[in-house]
């Protein structure tokens, strides 16, 4: 299984910002992510498109940011697909999510 973190961006974003403000990033990051988490399977399940796009755009940035490219990658999907037929995508984006939150947990200890 590849590493959910692609270290070189990780290691750039300590470099640029540093590495005790990343711990705060990576902190907000795991408190807002579930929430946006949250959003996307509210909007799937109240057929709000715009919602959804939104809520999966915003992910996808936020993940990007940190390096998390599988978790970015499945958040653009979501983002430019349209509404999903059923949740199958945002499960796996949860999955996803699980997975990079706790590898940046690790990385951001040093």
């Amino acid at each position: 299984m590849p590493d959910p973190i692609d270290r070189n961006v990780f290691s750039e974003l300590q470099a640029t910002a540093g590495a005790d403000f990343v711990v705060e990033l990576v902190q907000t990051f795991s408190e807002e992510a579930p929430q946006m988490i949250a959003d996307l399977r509210a909007a799937h399940a109240a057929g709000a498109t715009e919602r959804f796009r939104r809520a999966a755009h915003s992910l996808k940035t936020n993940a990007n940011t940190f390096g998390a490219t599988a978790l970015g990658a499945k958040a653009r999907e979501l983002e430019l697909g349209g509404l999903p037929p059923d949740a199958s995508g945002v499960d796996a984006l949860q999955a996803l999510y699980d997975t990079a939150a706790a590898a940046l947990k690790e990385l951001s200890r040093g």
